[in-house]
């Protein structure tokens, strides 16, 4: 057993959260890792989408989030590279003594067939890591960054996991679920401002039939109930839609500002995208972590927990249809003490098996798994 890895990370971005949930879970994993005694560097490509839209949509905020993740995470050594003629001479200094090198499912082709290219000359491992749903829904994308010549994947979910081991063929195949950071999401006190809460991207219409059913239905149907919304990428439609059900629509909310928005709540609601409700039914997205690591009260429309990660009807309860979405928050919002039992049963599922701390050792395991 090495007792010090030296990982690369390499990942859309770790800077920016604009439309990129994938960091949320990155984050924290690199930040346990580090505290785990491993030397970890991360990386990110000069101009990022995701970066970019950061700062041209936010202004102001978009300073103040940049500013908040540097002050949030000081320990992540965050490097940068560009696709350019000089990428593979930069690459071949950087992953130099490198044990493990991680490329994110987020990343160009380009980039990655240089990391595979020197993975023979430097002798490092790669893995491949997944948190999307792209191999379900557009596969070829992810056929184009060579997976076969990765030593192994890392699939946030045991149906993704089917997927990389029995549709394309990947012999090392691991199922590695997101997880909170739960240094950085727990309860706070704070005044309340919001009834029901919704954190979510709109964009790519993945999910807009089930926010009309299971958002703005309800909202019309309890008037009087302070909803509140928080995303990107909203088209002016959807804005409106909002603002006549009488959802105040708040925009672009840094992650690490997420706590406060849960605290200031008395319910929280997941919308899952379709792809999460069929195809891939059973992988919880970053935000059932994260909620119920702050102690929210979690109202869901149908996904199924296949896997058992926690406790339905306990930690969080699924809706059926938007009128029993509707009369689940109607009872939830009068019901004190089913709200703090639903709380307190979903942070002690997190705490005892879904936080970054035991994303890490299992990262580690993986690890010292491909290096004997």
């Amino acid at each position: 057993m090495k007792a010090k890895l030296e990982l690369r990370y390499f990942a859309h971005s770790w800077i920016s959260d604009w439309n990129h949930g994938n960091a949320h879970f990155l984050r924290g994993l690199a930040r346990s890792l580090i505290r785990m005694g491993h030397s970890l560097r991360c990386y990110e490509q000069l101009g990022s989408w995701s970066l970019s839209n950061l700062v041209r949509s936010e202004g102001e905020r978009a300073i103040t989030a940049i500013d908040d993740f540097r002050r949030g995470c000081p320990e992540l050594d965050i490097r940068f590279y560009e696709l350019s003629a000089s990428l593979r001479e930069k690459l071949r200094d950087e992953l130099r003594g490198a044990d493990v090198v991680v490329v994110h499912e987020w990343n160009d082709p380009a980039l990655i067939q240089v990391i595979l290219e020197l993975k023979q000359e430097l002798r490092f491992k790669t893995l491949f890591h997944d948190t999307h749903h792209r191999a379900y829904t557009d596969p070829a994308a992810i056929l184009r960054s060579n997976i076969q010549l990765f030593d192994g994947v890392l699939a946030f979910g045991e149906a993704l996991r089917r997927i990389y081991h029995e549709g394309f063929g990947v012999e090392r195949v691991w199922t590695f679920h997101e997880a909170a950071d739960v240094d950085r999401f727990y309860p706070l006190p704070a005044a309340r401002d919001a009834d029901v809460l919704w954190i979510g991207n709109w964009g790519d219409e993945e999910r807009t039939r089930e926010l009309i059913e299971y958002l703005v239905g309800p909202a019309h149907q309890l008037p009087g109930t302070r909803f509140v919304a928080h995303g990107v990428r909203y088209p002016a439609q959807a804005v409106e839609m909002l603002q006549q059900a009488g959802i105040e629509f708040r925009g672009y909310l840094p992650n690490l500002a997420a706590p406060r928005a849960y605290a200031g709540a008395r319910i929280a609601v997941h919308i899952p995208r379709q792809q999460y409700a069929n195809g891939l039914s059973g992988i919880p997205t970053i935000r059932v972590f994260e909620a119920l690591a702050c102690g929210a009260a979690l109202v869901c429309s149908p996904w199924d927990d296949t896997e058992g990660l926690f406790r339905p009807g306990q930690d969080f309860v699924c809706m059926p249809d938007g009128a029993a979405m509707q009369a689940e928050l109607q009872h939830l919002l009068h019901d004190d003490v089913a709200r703090r039992q639903m709380a307190a049963s979903g942070r002690e599922t997190i705490l005892q098996r879904h936080t970054c701390c035991h994303r890490a050792q299992q990262f580690t395991a993986i690890c010292e798994e491909l290096l004997a």
